[in-house]
């Protein structure tokens, strides 16, 4: 598991809720829901985005048909058919629904199979897939992204928002499961083609990827991270000297192999160590330490508290009850 399926598949990773929305001007939904990252494709019609929190004065974008944009939280930001609209629905943690002074709003409705808004043939249909991610080996490729990205329908090529506009409608035995994984597709397809471009500043470990010694190398870190490794063993799995690896590594990733396997080893550890019934014993087998004394020693290194402290101060910041502004 690299960091990219580990965004989806990983420790403490959270499926997707998948709403379709169906809006007639003059609409604005102001969206604090705080979920770590959001994904909006515009079906029909168009949408401005209007950042808040960390963007907040940089320009509103126009959405249009095909458009894909991401969304980082926590910070909200505001989604209108014009810039000028004002807010006149808030969107809180847990998809409750207000006006912007609190009341519960019943002007935007259910309209249907997973279809939300104040129009079922609305000018604007889009649909928002919102994921409840947790954890480092997730925060590894989220810190790559900026607060906010978008793709034009001509700037990539992905048949996925129309087939996923097409099921998202429908009742049928296990379509939650196609939901998750179309939504998960369109996700990946999004992030891949986000860091192809030159302006996205991809992690060193991700435009590695490809090479064809380092590519290999990563792959092998990231799937089996329990094995013993040293630099001698992965020169001998890429069929290179030692000291070709790791000059090549250490140029392309910006770390040591080693030094990367220690931070990868630590971030799957961090979310496990999470994971109900973990003790920090079983976690220390599970990334490649032979004692829970070794992964304590190693983990204090990295993050400068024990396992132990780390699993309750998370603990603790998950149990704080939150309060939503209106």
């Amino acid at each position: 598991m690299d960091a990219m399926a580990g965004l989806l598949d990983g420790p403490r990773a959270r499926g997707a809720f998948l709403l379709r929305s169906a809006m007639d001007p003059p609409w604005s939904l102001r969206v604090q829901d705080e979920a770590p990252l959001t994904i909006v494709a515009i079906v029909r019609g168009h949408a401005w985005l209007l950042p808040e929190g960390r963007d907040a004065g940089a320009p509103p974008v126009r959405l249009d048909v095909g458009d894909v944009a991401i969304v980082l939280g926590p910070d909200p930001y505001v989604v209108a058919d014009d810039p000028a609209t004002a807010p006149q629905a808030v969107i809180h943690p847990g998809q409750r629904c207000t006006t912007p002074d609190g009341v519960e709003l019943d002007a935007m409705r259910e309209l249907g199979v997973r279809t939300w808004g104040n129009d079922p043939d609305g000018e604007t249909v889009m649909l928002t897939g919102t994921y409840h991610l947790e954890g480092e080996v997730s925060r590894r490729l989220l810190r790559a992204l900026p607060p906010r990205l978008v793709l034009r329908e001509d700037e990539w090529d992905c048949p996925v928002i129309p087939l996923l506009a097409d099921e998202v409608v429908k009742d049928a035995p296990g379509q939650e499961a196609v939901l998750d994984r179309l939504l998960d597709v369109l996700l990946i397809a999004v992030l891949r083609a986000w860091f192809a471009r030159p302006e996205a500043e991809a992690p060193g470990w991700y435009r590695a990827s490809a090479d064809p010694v380092v590519g290999p190398t990563l792959r092998l870190l990231h799937h089996e991270p329990a094995r013993p490794w040293t630099v001698e063993a992965l020169a001998s799995e890429a069929g290179v000297s030692r000291a070709a690896l790791a000059r090549r590594f250490h140029d392309l990733v910006g770390e040591p192999p080693m030094s990367f396997l220690t931070g990868w080893r630590i971030a799957l550890a961090a979310d496990l160590l999470l994971e109900p019934g973990a003790t920090v014993g079983s976690v220390a087998h599970e990334v490649g330490y032979g004692s829970a004394f070794a992964l304590s020693t190693a983990f204090k290194r990295v993050r400068g508290v024990s396992p132990s402290v780390w699993r309750t101060r998370v603990a603790a910041d998950d149990a704080a009850p939150v309060e939503a502004a209106v």
